[in-house]
This record gives C-alpha cells, structure tokens and sequence, in this order.
C-alpha cells in the first residue's frame, strides 16, 4: 500500500507589516534597510526580501490593527550591517549579542524598530569552523 504524502507548509510567500503613515514607512524600509522595493497600490506597498514579499499596508479593521510579528533579517556579518544600519538613523535597542552557542555555531541578534514602533532584528548564524 502506497502512502499518499502528508501535507505541510513550508514556504512563506508573503508577510504583512502593518503601518499607519504608508509613506513613512515606505521610505525607512527602502532608503534606510535598502530593502528593494517592488511596486505600490492604493494603501500597500511591496519589498523584495529574498523569496518572500514584504506587505507594508493599513489595517483594514479595527482586529487587524496591531503590531507585527517580529521579523528576523538574516544576515552574514552582524556588526557591519549594525553599523550600517545605524549610520542611517536606525536606533537599536542593544548591541549585538551572542544568544545561542552549539558545538558547531554561534546565533547573533539585536533588535530595532521601524517608525511605526514594529519590532524587527537582526540575525547572524555562523559556523565556529
């Protein structure tokens, strides 16, 4: 007997970010994170984040009207893009930390947020080899 394979999500497509100055915020993950920007509607607007989309958009309801996710920005050299980021205006909550260490890797974070007060951060993961 054949088993038919079990379903899972596994990709995200898309994550949504929501903003109350649209404007605003377009300009901070554009001009300040260099996040690629990829096209605008009517209360949206759309970033390239590796294969995912980034949705900056306004809360259509009142339920919908919350803080995001945190969302963690991978990246290859933690201090640099701090230093970066943070020659752009961008505040950080700390310095970089180590907050995990295994046999073989070292986790990195620090945590900021964009100007709608979203919670967003950092992340570094690299081999001790």
């Amino acid at each position: 007997m054949i088993e038919s394979p079990v379903f899972g999500l596994g990709k995200i497509g898309q994550i949504a970010v929501n903003v109350h100055d649209l404007e605003r915020a377009v300009a901070f993950y554009r001009d300040v994170l260099g996040m690629p920007f990829l096209f605008s509607v009517p209360k949206m607007a759309f970033f390239k984040c590796g294969d995912v989309r980034l949705m900056l958009a306004a809360p259509e309801t009142p339920e919908f009207d919350h803080p995001a996710s945190i969302i963690y920005y991978r990246v290859d050299d933690i201090r640099a893009a701090h230093a970066a980021l943070g020659e752009r205006g961008v505040v950080f909550e700390t310095e970089p930390s180590l907050v995990h260490e295994t046999e073989r890797s070292r986790l990195w974070m620090v945590y900021f947020r964009d100007p709608e007060g979203n919670v967003l951060a950092l992340m570094c993961e690299k081999s001790k080899a």
